[in-house]
């Protein structure tokens, strides 16, 4: 990384310090990171946008150089969401554009809903994880979230690792950069394992999903980017309803693409978040032309 990097710890209002990585001058760009990942995970977006803007990483509480608070109640989709918006005031930044991946793009996508007017741009990759309309779905997932979180304490991060990236929209970096994957794991198996239990358990399995928040999505005044991979099950259904209820919404699906969409296609992902970007700052990325809930007909009245 560039020695012209600024290292440097805020500290939260709620007590807890998050270490914070500052590339580049420009307006402000911050990136946060998803479960399996952590600031580094940003380095191919840091080296191209810092270029033209002021490029923010961190890590999540829980996330070690950051502090790692003990009690679950510390962690939260609400508390992931006013994290950005501390990393912001502790950096001295009014606005900036947010670029978030599964867990921080979801965070993103809360922080428009909790901090209206604070984002010049969100753009979320892979959002929404778990979100169902069906309850044993729903609740089969939280199932899940809680046997992980018991896996890690017990066994380590690291014997979740073999488990949690070879899944179905995991595999997908491994068949088209096995370097980076195997970059990606030893990443992912090296980190803290307290932490991600509790993450784990505090906003992967309590979090309420978007489809029930219909009214909060339409609320979001933010210029907002849905991005999303096809072989991303998780995330399809959820990214298309959000498309259809934020106002200023587009949706990006990257084909033959699955969870870790910045790492497996990080020429299209940069293009395509530098384009949005782009058009915000001209003024160029509009309210929705159709509205979620109507009936159109497929040809405009006379």
């Amino acid at each position: 990384m560039s020695e012209a990097t600024k290292r440097a710890y805020i500290t939260t209002s709620d007590g807890v310090r998050l270490y914070t990585e500052d590339t580049g001058a420009g307006d402000p760009i911050i990136f946060v990171h998803e479960f399996a990942g952590h600031h580094l995970s940003w380095e191919t977006q840091v080296r191209y946008f810092s270029r033209r803007y002021r490029c923010i990483t961190y890590q999540a509480r829980g996330w070690p150089p950051s502090d790692v608070p003990s009690k679950l109640d510390d962690y939260s989709q609400a508390r992931a969401a006013d994290d950005i918006a501390d990393v912001m005031k502790g950096l001295g930044i009014d606005k900036a554009h947010i670029v978030g991946l599964s867990m921080g793009a979801t965070a993103g996508i809360e922080f428009a809903i909790r901090h209206p007017g604070k984002a010049l741009s969100i753009a979320a990759a892979g959002a929404g994880t778990g979100a169902t309309r069906d309850p044993a779905i729903l609740a089969r997932f939280r199932h899940e979230a809680e046997a992980m979180a018991e896996r890690i304490e017990s066994k380590g991060i690291a014997a979740l690792g073999e488990v949690y990236l070879s899944g179905p929209s995991r595999i997908q970096l491994l068949t088209k950069d096995p370097r980076g994957y195997a970059e990606f794991k030893r990443q992912f198996i090296e980190g803290a394992s307290a932490g991600r239990a509790l993450t784990m358990r505090g906003i992967q399995a309590r979090r309420e999903p978007f489809f029930e928040r219909e009214a909060e999505l339409r609320a979001i005044v933010d210029p907002v980017l849905i991005i999303c991979g096809d072989e991303d099950d998780a995330t399809l259904d959820v990214s298309v309803f959000m498309k259809r209820n934020i106002p200023r919404c587009g949706l990006m699906v990257f084909p033959k693409t699955g969870h870790g969409i910045n790492l497996e296609e990080p020429a299209g992902f940069n293009a395509v978040v530098g384009d949005f970007i782009h058009a915000v700052e001209k003024s160029r990325w509009p309210a929705n032309v159709s509205t979620a809930g109507k009936s159109f007909a497929m040809f405009p009245k006379p």
